[in-house]
């Protein structure tokens, strides 16, 4: 579905991305892991056109889509749940959702996605009235992936989702990320948590100071020594 080669991104006249290559295939959950800094969030918003390639290609569906500004990548199907939730704070929970659908043909179903992430997140149907500034960091990450659902994405962008969350929640987080999955999104998952990430990866890429200089199948990068001896402090 998504096929990313030779990307460099610059911010100003420093370079943060170098030649990233890699590559999504439909109904997969496809993690980018490194430390902070090392260009994960950049990469996600080269793909969401929220920051301007330098050079090199992002191909979705075979169509080049990175000179398309964000609302017409949203269109096509990639959405992002940012990193920090960045809710509307004086709205209720029912209307960040629906903010959600802003694009024609999510608009056209919105009843229909609304129902969608009610019956994955129950919770927040019973709470749809409550303002997002009453939420708990957990409870507010349910609806910014709420959100991003109510778009119809056909890759889901998720970038650190369980940051600043305690570790219970943080499993809550990941279990609802294999609940949506298994209903066929196709997810690339930005994470500091190597350990969650790949245990639930189909494949991962380490990314360190802007390069992909590690990838392979989940289960075999938990394996790995030098991921284990840098991440996992094994």
């Amino acid at each position: 579905m998504l096929k990313v080669e030779k990307l460099n991104v610059k911010y100003g006249t420093a370079q943060v991305l170098f030649d990233i290559d890699f590559e999504v295939n439909k109904g997969t959950i496809v993690s980018l892991l490194g430390a902070n800094g090392a260009g994960k969030s950049t990469i996600l918003n080269a793909i969401s056109g929220i920051h301007p390639k330098a050079s090199g290609s992002i191909k979705f569906n075979n169509e080049e889509i990175g000179g398309l500004q964000s609302h017409e990548i949203v269109e096509r199907g990639i959405v992002q749940v940012p990193e920090g939730r960045r809710l509307f704070p004086e709205l209720t929970i029912k209307e960040n959702l629906e903010l959600g659908a802003f694009n024609k043909s999510a608009r056209k179903s919105m009843k229909k996605n609304l129902e969608f992430v009610y019956s994955i997140l129950p919770k927040l149907e019973e709470r749809s009235n409550q303002l997002a500034n009453t939420l708990s960091g957990g409870e507010r990450q349910m609806v910014a992936i709420g959100r991003a659902l109510m778009a119809e994405p056909k890759i889901l962008l998720m970038d650190e989702p369980s940051l600043g969350l305690a570790p219970i929640i943080v499993q809550d987080v990941f279990k609802l990320i294999k609940k949506i999955h298994s209903e066929g999104q196709t997810i690339i998952l930005v994470e500091q948590n190597v350990n969650n990430a790949l245990s639930i990866a189909d494949y991962g890429y380490v990314v360190e100071i802007g390069r992909v200089v590690l990838s392979g199948e989940g289960g075999d990068l938990l394996k790995h020594p030098e991921l284990k001896k840098a991440y996992l402090g094994m």
